[in-house]
């Protein structure tokens, strides 16, 4: 019920606005809204979207209206209702969503350039001219001749509109269009000021059937259908935005489509305007606190209400301040966020020319252009390939190439290839999503002829085998050098490709640390498709899971669990091992993680992972012998004599293979008891807020097994250590 009557206060003035900028009576703006409210409302397939007239419609509109009458054009909008229903029918709705969001956003921003400078007119007293060129040419002799009191009612309600956002909450419980419209009728009132006034009929319920459109079919089938996409689409896409502002049900998009043309059909019928979902109406009932369809069919039954008994206070309204809340409509339109999202997807051309195709040309013009150019666009991407080589220390050349391989780089590609020396070791990393026959056959062609050269070529594919697969039934491919099967990130350096950096043979030098290779190929491979998620990640961390595992070599936390950066605490130690609290020899490294996992980044899990083969384990069943002369590695082991203890107890579940395994298994339990000496675990744990896992790593099989944690008390002597 609240948010029903917030939407209906921003609704009223909107609507009122839309119906000037088409070039439709005022009531088929309020029409639209009822209509928007009720019908779509109820029909529709999203819980809190609003119907109702929508700007992005209105040079559409006022174009019919002026070809067809305004009877014609209803009957436009109701036939254009008939197509929307067909596509919901024939679950076409998602078809929609393919057209590029650059598009529509540099339609809405024609759109509203074209508003503006049409109504910006009318706030300075003047008439608009025929289109939007003419309009900004047209505009510097309008401010030298001012209309004053008509200005001054355009200038109080822009300035209105203006500051209303920045004062304070209580008054902007009033919408600031609703505000403008009252301030400015009451300044108008007050000093007697030479306005036009709003013209609505006497009867608003008297009903004008539509009437067929006459003239070329071929018109007004492209009318009809024009309406019925733009509509839809706008809709379609208003609904995806306004399901990201709330949790509640996801939009039935198919069912959204037919309500969208029923409340077309109604709205047709009855002399509205076309509806369409629109986002201000939509993005204010959800603010508001709606949940439920209800607060848009409640807001159409308060526009009805309100045009029934209170149609007399509409007359109060200057012309002038409705065309100045039109004029800031318009210059919302444009929105610099939209801008920033398509410079984000390299769409920026897109955006730009479709809004100046709108602007100099027309809305159909435009949005043709501007999908023309998003296609081309689009194939561009799908054929653009780019290969770099550079040479290393050693002479060796190393080639990345990137992109979509097909028939239209190989002449790029066979450029850079051809360059390359003969008789020279070459590493080819392919970064390529496709490869037609055109690319293969030139690829491996300079392949053949190279190596017959003298030289090497170690293929490297980093996503999809496309060369391996195209070259394993190539009759020409050399069984000596067969094709480098598919390669992870995560393999370790013995089995990948290890490039011949060794010692420069003119300086003598010592070979190149492998880490530095692979920081090398990080940032050439990885870091490029990475550095989003690790952005977002610089601000702070906020891993869920504390995880204790051993520093074993072969143990790879993030490979085991399947997760990525920022989810995972990570504390290593030999043996995996937690000392209990007060422990001797005594260690803060380990209590000072815990204390920072669970009491500032709040983790709600702390795994604790042991492995086969332990060498810490199987150093306490040597009684330290295997420690050898390392004193600081035998003071170490001395945390795990309680795991020790638990084994000779014979503690174990049936699962091991063998003394080290079960010594290996029954130390992450004991670790998991230790952690329960901790006065903040414990406490956790206890309210349920912190759970504790045992994982165990089969090296051998790679199988990670999860062991059972029972609630374990505190043994006898430990309740001082605990406290």
């Amino acid at each position: 019920m609240p948010a029903s009557l917030v939407v209906f206060l921003v609704a009223v003035p909107l609507s009122l606005g839309i119906a000037v900028a088409s070039d439709a009576p005022l009531a088929a703006g309020l029409t639209a809204a009822v209509v928007g409210g009720v019908v779509a409302g109820l029909f529709g397939g999203s819980a809190v979207q609003v119907s109702g007239p929508a700007a992005g419609l209105s040079l559409v509109v006022a174009e019919l209206v002026h070809t067809y009458g305004w009877r014609a054009t209803c009957m436009i909008t109701l036939l254009a209702g008939v197509v929307q229903l067909l596509l919901g029918v024939f679950k076409a709705a998602r078809a929609a969503l393919a057209v590029s969001p650059a598009v529509i956003h540099g339609m809405l921003a024609g759109v509203g350039v074209v508003i503006a400078l049409s109504q910006l007119h009318v706030v300075l007293g003047g008439s608009p001219q025929s289109s939007a060129v003419d309009n900004l040419l047209e505009l510097p002799a309008q401010v030298a001749d001012l209309h004053d009191h008509a200005a001054a009612v355009g200038l109080i309600t822009i300035g209105v509109l203006l500051v209303w956002k920045w004062l304070p909450r209580r008054v902007r419980l009033v919408p600031g269009p609703l505000a403008a419209l009252l301030i400015a009728s009451v300044a108008a009132a007050a000093f007697s000021l030479d306005v036009t006034r709003v013209d609505l009929p006497e009867n608003l319920l008297q009903w004008v059937p539509p009437v067929l459109p006459a003239g070329d079919w071929h018109g007004i089938l492209a009318a009809v259908l024009l309406v019925a996409l733009l509509a839809g689409v706008e809709s379609l896409l208003c609904s995806v935005a306004v399901d990201s502002q709330h949790d509640g049900p996801r939009t039935d998009l198919d069912r959204e489509l037919r309500g969208q043309g029923i409340a077309n059909i109604v709205s047709g019928a009855l002399g509205g305007l076309p509806t369409a979902g629109v986002i201000v109406r939509s993005t204010t009932n959800v603010q508001a606190g709606a949940r439920s369809r209800w607060s848009t069919v409640l807001h159409g039954v308060w526009v009805l209400v309100f045009v029934l008994c209170f149609g007399w206070a509409i007359r109060l309204i200057p012309l002038e301040a409705l065309a100045a809340l039109l004029a800031f409509i318009g210059l919302q339109m444009f929105n610099l966020g939209h801008v920033r999202k398509v410079h984000g997807h390299g769409e920026v051309p897109v955006y730009l020319v479709t809004l100046a195709g709108v602007v100099v040309l027309g809305l159909a013009e435009g949005v043709l252009f501007g999908l023309a150019l998003a296609v081309l666009l689009a194939l561009r991407r799908l054929t653009w390939v780019s290969a770099h080589v550079r040479q290393e220390q050693d002479g060796r050349r190393h080639v990345t190439i990137s992109g979509s391989l097909t028939f239209l780089g190989v002449p790029r590609l066979t450029d850079e290839l051809r360059a390359i020396p003969p008789g020279v070791p070459v590493d080819l990393d392919l970064n390529i999503d496709f490869m037609d026959n055109a690319a293969f056959e030139a690829l491996h062609s300079w392949r053949l002829m190279h190596e017959r050269s003298g030289g090497s070529v170690d293929i490297d594919e980093l996503h999809d085998e496309w060369y391996s697969l195209a070259a394993a039934g190539h009759r020409m491919f050399p069984a000596k050098t067969p094709a480098k099967a598919h390669e992870h990130g995560w393999l370790p350096w013995a089995h990948r490709r290890r490039r011949k950096t060794a010692t420069v043979p003119e300086q003598g030098g010592p070979a190149e640390c492998e880490l530095t290779v692979g920081a090398r190929e990080f940032h050439r491979r990885a870091a490029p498709q990475m550095r989003p998620i690790f952005t977002e990640l610089a601000r702070r961390q906020q891993p869920t899971h504390l995880f204790i595992t051993c520093a074993d070599s072969r143990i790879v936390p993030t490979l085991i669990t399947a997760s990525g950066p920022g989810d995972l605490f990570v504390v290593r130690n030999i043996g995996n091992m937690v000392p209990r609290y007060g422990a001797e020899p005594h260690d803060d490294s380990m209590a000072a993680a815990i204390e920072y996992a669970t009491q500032v980044l709040g983790v709600r899990t702390i795994t604790v992972c042991g492995h086969s083969g332990c060498g810490a384990m199987a150093g306490l069943l040597s009684g330290g012998e295997k420690a050898g002369s390392l004193p600081g590695l035998r003071r170490w082991l001395r945390h795990g004599n309680h795991s020790l203890a638990r084994f000779i107890l014979g503690d174990s579940d049936g699962s091991d293979s063998g003394p080290l395994d079960r010594l290996c298994r029954v130390n992450v339990t004991q670790q998991l008891e230790n952690l329960r000496t901790h006065r903040k675990v414990a406490e956790q744990v206890a309210a349920g807020s912190l759970e504790l896992v045992g994982l165990y790593f089969d090296i051998a099989s790679a199988r990670v097994h999860i062991l059972p944690s029972p609630e374990v008390p505190v043994p006898a002597g430990e309740e001082e250590a605990v406290s």
